[in-house]
């Protein structure tokens, strides 16, 4: 294995389900863990994200994960070791590395995210 695919830990899916109805009629949703994968999440220091951190933005992430993982826009995943939850920013389709590639990567971006309180 590289240094690289030792870096991988734990992460699981979020999956949001609507498990009632309020009083007006609207579902009320909650959050529940789905599959789990491997992946490394790495924060983005460059100058445009310091720049959206004194705007108000959320902390963002670049996360790595194999190519069988393929995140999509607006996932919702957690890291299992600190339980600090991402929403994906991009598409997984974007950047991958190619079937012939030694490295086995899918790389998305994300933003450091909280539940929201439906």
């Amino acid at each position: 294995m590289s240094l690289l695919h030792d870096a991988f830990e734990p992460f699981v899916m979020l999956d949001r389900i609507s498990s009632s109805l309020d009083s007006y009629g609207s579902p009320v949703y909650s959050w529940k863990d789905g599959a789990k994968f491997q992946a490394v999440a790495t924060f983005n220091s460059s100058t445009e994200a310091r720049v959206g951190a004194v705007q108000g933005a959320y902390d963002r992430y670049r996360i790595l994960t194999r190519r069988a993982v393929n995140l999509q826009y607006h996932d919702v995943c957690k890291r299992v070791s600190d339980g600090k939850i991402f929403r994906i920013t991009t598409d997984g389709d974007d950047v991958k590395t190619p079937i012939s590639a030694s490295l086995d990567l899918r790389q998305v971006d994300a933003e450091e995210w909280e539940l929201p309180n439906e």
